[in-house]
């Protein structure tokens, strides 16, 4: 064998083990990194598109007319829902006896059942509920869409916008809803017409007759009273409680991925939303609650007209009677005239000689500490939580009826 042979031989069986494992190795090793970049990169384009396309979704906008038949609906079953739990808290918040007939939310609840029934008791009140709610929460809501979409559209901040839209909208809507929480609480308090369970000193035979009587005895004005401590308290609840709503529905539709984000989620984001509004706006319920509630020894009742509570004695009460007689028409009974009101006075709490709220927020601060300022928060955050979570989540689940429903659709093409 000659030279060249062994050589040939000595080194031909290592080419074919050095030339792929180790000549190679780099090479592959570059390409696999480059795969696997190149994967990532596909990746991360197909989540960008799809966030993209998730905004592009959030960006279409439905029709006035579906957002306020939505929203009508939705927040009218949420009032509905709640309106025994309401009227218990009217209960205890305008009963004239002395100690107070209704306590506890539980034992009220029951007492009232049992003495009055359903229709007339628990439910006493439900048609200018009915007749509020409604038409309200549809301007609510057609006045909330126009003004978050031209608020965006002008470049305002998403999250001012929201705030700045739940505070007008409730403004708008305030003109209807106010005038039917008068009745609503009036009849409430009452429960049936001629009730031998409560002296509420109210006495009216139906809506129509209530708002008749307050008409002609205390003036038209008497429908909108405690209007401007209601929209201190309900245009902050608004504001907040839709900022929040609209900043949890889009972190819930980034967490899910998908527009459709669940029942669960639904429930949780409206829920929270009301919950957490309620919760921050609980000091201005305290104060619109006491300065409604307060006690005015010259104030009283004539036929028809509201009562009060007093600590006088029967004579001294007798020997009022045509003073009362003469000023019968500036009476008020004054007790909450909106719901969500939830907060109950304490016993030997101060009294707020004082219309204006942020006085009467110093006073309660000053007297009674900020445990004073969140008296109730709990019924409160009870309250508003189911409300709200009842009202947006039944306002998704009709928007996404309407928009699939053909005829709606055209509908609403056609007139918006």
């Amino acid at each position: 064998m000659s030279l060249v042979s062994r050589i040939a031989n000595i080194f031909s069986p290592l080419q074919p083990q050095v030339a792929p494992d180790k000549s190679s190795n780099p090479s592959t090793q570059l390409a696999s990194t480059a795969l696997e970049e190149g994967q990532l990169r596909r990746l991360h384009n197909a989540r960008l598109d799809q966030k993209v396309s998730m905004e592009e979704e959030e960006e279409v906008r439905h029709p006035y007319i579906h957002c306020m038949l939505a929203g009508g609906v939705g927040g009218t079953s949420g009032d509905l829902l709640m309106h025994s739990i309401d009227t218990v808290k009217t209960r205890q918040q305008g009963d004239p006896h002395i100690p107070s007939k209704y306590t506890s939310l539980s034992s009220s609840y029951i007492k009232i059942l049992r003495q009055e029934g359903i229709r007339r008791g628990l439910y006493s009140g439900v048609t200018p509920a009915f007749i509020g709610s409604f038409p309200g929460t549809l301007i609510f809501f057609g006045c909330y869409e126009y003004s978050k979409r031209h608020l965006i559209d002008a470049g305002m901040n998403h999250s001012l916008a929201y705030l700045a839209s739940g505070f007008l909208a409730d403004l708008a809507a305030s003109v209807v809803y106010v005038p039917s929480e008068v009745l609503k609480t009036r009849l409430q308090l009452q429960g049936r017409y001629n009730n031998p369970h409560f002296k509420s000193g109210y006495n009216y035979r139906s809506t129509l007759h209530a708002a008749r009587t307050i008409i002609k005895e205390e003036g038209f004005a008497a429908l909108f009273y405690g209007y401007r401590a209601t929209l201190f308290r309900d245009l902050p609840f608004s504001a907040i409680q839709f900022a929040v709503y609209e900043q949890e529905q889009t972190w819930a539709k980034q967490y899910a991925g998908s527009k459709d984000i669940g029942l669960g989620l639904e429930v949780l984001t409206g829920s929270t939303a009301g919950g957490l509004a309620g919760v921050m706006t609980c000091p201005l319920d305290v104060v619109k609650t006491r300065v409604q509630t307060q006690v005015n020894p010259t104030e009283t009742v004539s036929q028809g007209a509201p009562a009060v509570r007093s600590s006088q004695t029967p004579s001294r009460k007798s020997s009022l009677a045509p003073e009362i007689a003469h000023h019968s028409k500036q009476s008020l009974r004054t007790i909450s005239t909106s719901s969500p009101s939830t907060t109950l006075r304490k016993a030997g709490s101060v009294t707020l000689d004082t219309s204006s709220v942020f006085t009467g927020l110093k006073l309660v601060y000053k007297t009674e500490g900020l445990a004073g300022c969140f008296r109730g928060v709990g019924p409160r955050f009870v309250w508003t939580s189911v409300q709200s979570g009842t009202m947006l989540v039944l306002y998704q689940v009709l928007l996404r009826q309407l928009e699939s429903h053909p005829l709606m659709a055209e509908e609403g093409n056609a007139a918006f």
